[in-house]
């Protein structure tokens, strides 16, 4: 097994766990988080396949849209929180309850 395999198989375990607490989880911030994870996932994935050639150099291009994909997350997490704590300030609760989610 080689050490990109082994990234890919890390990176698809994140994701797959992440995205099991992103559907349990009720707590807004817990969410967030968990699609945070499902990112770090990918990037890890694309970053490990990177390589093309068991002894070639690693393409630049995915390391290049993984950095992108960085900052796409941290802009994404931040309007995500601020939405988060406008919906606390109105309900009360930064959570979704069954009556909201229909």
């Amino acid at each position: 097994m080689t050490a990109p395999f082994v990234f890919a198989l890390a990176g698809a375990a994140v994701f797959v766990i992440s995205f099991h607490a992103l559907i349990v989880q009720d707590h807004l911030l817990r969410k967030i988080v968990a699609l945070n994870l499902m990112g770090s996932g990918v990037f890890l994935v694309i970053a490990g396949l990177a390589r093309r050639a068991p002894g070639a150099e690693a393409d630049p291009v995915p390391h290049a849209l993984v950095i992108t994909g960085i900052v796409v997350a941290v802009a994404a997490t931040a309007l995500a929180i601020a939405l988060m704590l406008r919906l606390q300030g109105v309900t009360g609760r930064p959570e979704l309850s069954a009556a909201d989610r229909s």
